[in-house]
């Protein structure tokens, strides 16, 4: 063994005796709960994680004692529990987008009347991370918290504008997509070329990607390196949106997006975003 690798081997031995093992568990069966699996049972939990029952089963005890699991009325399922949703709005109160995107949306959602809010990306999610309600109570369902499938979205296009095609690829590791309506982009191909076009624009208009009815006008928000890291939107009724009104709307969300990027980075004048043909981004 060369020292390379004895210095990685002494690396790696360093840091796992700084892990707890059972700590490590018990976030892995939490992290086994989605939106598609709500409920599980030990017996699930015990095959997924590959631990004896009487483990788990010690480990839902635990949980469900310090209320980040409920059991469900026939005594054999479980559930996420209010902690965990606690643990969530307390990360989003204190990150510091959030609490300089509120002040910013809240007047985007003064000037225009649509709920305006800021979104960043979770892998192949989008996620909404701030909300400003605005007079229509048809989009009052949207709520901080809410995920929605990045390639199928405006707002995911726009977050997922930092990544090359391998990137791409290494997200999305098959094809075809899953397509939400017509205007969905079902290969790596067509997402990619909407991507860019958004890019090259600097905001993004819906198109019914994800569902019919709905325009969502969207800008990103860039950090101190340039980076995309999470989107300013409002959400229209498309019936309400005349051609006149879209230039003004487009307008103030990317104002919007700027100055959520001034706050963030500290300087001003960094929400122009334009683009050289080798496909840097130049502010």
């Amino acid at each position: 063994m060369n020292e390379d690798k004895i210095d990685d081997a002494n690396d790696s031995k360093g840091e796992d005796r700084y892990t707890v093992p059972a700590l490590a568990r018990g976030l892995q069966l939490l992290m086994s709960f989605n939106r598609d699996e709500r409920e599980l049972t030990g017996a699930e939990l015990s095959r997924r994680l590959d631990l004896p029952r009487a483990s788990v089963f010690r480990m839902l005890q635990t949980l469900e004692q310090a209320g980040f699991v409920e059991r469900m009325g026939d005594g054999a399922s479980y559930k996420l529990g209010l902690s965990v949703l606690r643990l969530g709005f307390e990360y989003l109160a204190s990150m510091e987008l959030t609490e300089h995107g509120r002040p910013v949306i809240e007047h985007l959602r003064d000037l225009c009347g649509y709920s305006a809010h800021v979104v960043v990306r979770d892998n192949s999610e989008v996620v909404f991370v701030a909300k400003a309600a605005g007079r229509s109570a048809m989009f009052h369902s949207i709520q901080v918290g809410a995920r929605l499938p990045a390639h199928a979205t405006v707002l995911g296009r726009l977050l997922l504008s930092d990544l090359d095609i391998q990137g791409l690829q290494h997200l999305y590791p098959e094809e075809p997509l899953p397509a939400y309506t017509t205007r969905t982009p079902t290969t790596l191909a067509q997402l990619k070329g909407l991507i860019d076009e958004d890019r090259a624009r600097g905001y993004a208009v819906s198109q019914g990607g994800f569902e019919i009815g709905i325009s969502t006008i969207a800008a990103p928000v860039f950090n101190d390196r340039s980076e995309v890291v999470a989107c300013v939107s409002i959400t229209v009724p498309a019936q309400r949106v005349q051609e006149g009104e879209l230039d003004e709307l487009i307008s103030q969300v990317r104002n919007a997006a700027t100055q959520l990027t001034e706050r963030l980075s500290h300087t001003p004048h960094r929400g122009q975003w334009m683009n050289n043909p080798s496909g840097k981004k130049t502010l």
